[in-house]
């Protein structure tokens, strides 16, 4: 690989697809293969070191989606428990407004009648 070869890959043929980013990829790409192919001995490249950077990124970002996914379904199922504990008190609620109701009518009813048998006494 020579200065002429990279100054020929630089530039992308005539009539091909006229994306920087995605020729200086290709260009990257064929710089690491013809790097770990000239290579007699294990040599890390800049060009190898951001795409093992990149992996770690890819890892990294992959780990704190599971972690972010694994919280938020907790927090789901604490809103989910939440949520029939409050419906199921309210219920529960309701149920006893109606009993109390009910049992203040019945007690001014007794309030009422008591009220009359004193009126009753008195008068007599």
């Amino acid at each position: 690989f020579d200065y002429v070869h990279a100054s020929v890959l630089s530039q992308p043929p005539p009539g091909a697809m006229q994306s920087p980013a995605m020729w200086h990829l290709l260009l990257a790409l064929s710089s690491v293969g013809y790097a770990a192919a000239s290579s007699d001995t294990f040599r890390t490249t800049p060009i190898q070191k951001v795409i093992e950077m990149l992996n770690g990124m890819l890892v990294k970002g992959k780990q704190e989606k599971h972690d972010e996914q694994v919280q938020f379904t907790a927090y789901k199922q604490f809103c989910d428990d939440t949520l029939a504990e409050k419906a199921s008190a309210i219920k529960g609620g309701e149920g006893s407004i109606v009993k109390l109701k009910a049992d203040i009518q019945k007690a001014n009813m007794d309030a009422e009648t008591a009220a009359q048998k004193i009126q009753e006494c008195n008068n007599d």
